[in-house]
């Protein structure tokens, strides 16, 4: 089984997209997949349409239920969803080793992949994220906040594989929301390129095009594989996923 974390400590990234998209084109060759949502504005729940589950992650993370009794099946396959209550999380869950609630929780699953879309904080639903993960990719915009960004997410991903993680792998930095006519995308592509090397890590080699199938997927709970397969997102996230299953 390989845990995948989607991590950007900034919004409007594209990491629920991201993580939707991964997961359905997974689902497409054949692999048993798990969503679970820790973001408290609940976004992958909504789009995968489970945003009326009685039980969410929180219940799972505060060791209330376990992790099989957290999954909810729609027609898009098997998540964990959120719920606004997530919010809380860094008030709520204090106990020692409260890093270690979701890796300890979903061990034993029976899936090739469970993929974590994550808030946009690095608090400890992140930490626990990274704690529980084997991957790691990094959704950005080719803008300078999303440079800034990456540069404070490296030392939480240090610190994580200092004491909590040290097999986790940073995959690779995801370009999402590309516009290459725009001389600032071309620039800040190669700026991401250069922190991707300083992370030890890699550019993937296709952006996801700005599009806007995508929003009119999210807004009928659609993937985009399902949605618009003839779309520039589609064909986008389709390469990215040949290249992420590459890197395995």
């Amino acid at each position: 089984m390989q845990v995948i974390a989607i991590v950007n400590r900034r919004g409007g990234v594209g990491k629920t997209v991201t993580a939707h998209a991964l997961g359905a084109g997974l689902k497409q060759k054949g692999k048993k997949v798990l969503f679970i949502d820790l973001d408290s504005q609940t976004n992958l729940t909504f789009d995968t349409g489970a945003e009326e589950a009685e039980i969410t992650a929180m219940e799972m993370l505060t060791g209330q239920v376990s992790a099989e009794e957290a999954i909810t099946s729609t027609d898009q396959g098997d998540i964990i969803p959120a719920g606004a209550d997530l919010a809380t999380a860094d008030i709520v869950i204090k106990d020692t080793g409260r890093e270690y609630r979701l890796k300890e929780a979903i061990e034993g699953l029976k899936y090739d992949y469970i993929i974590i879309d994550t808030p946009p904080a690095l608090g400890i639903l992140t930490t626990n994220a990274l704690t529980a993960a084997d991957r790691v990719i990094i959704p950005a915009q080719a803008e300078i906040h999303s440079l800034q960004g990456i540069g404070l997410l490296k030392d939480t991903l240090d610190a994580v594989r200092k004491y909590t993680n040290p097999k986790l792998k940073i995959d690779g930095i995801l370009l999402t929301r590309y516009n290459s006519r725009a001389i600032i995308s071309q620039d800040m592509r190669t700026d991401l390129e250069e922190m991707a090397k300083q992370m030890h890590t890699k550019l993937y080699s296709t952006p996801i095009r700005e599009c806007t199938a995508i929003k009119e997927a999210q807004a009928l709970q659609q993937d985009i594989f399902a949605y618009a397969p003839k779309s520039n997102a589609a064909k986008d996230y389709t390469e990215f996923i040949t290249q992420f299953l590459k890197g395995k």
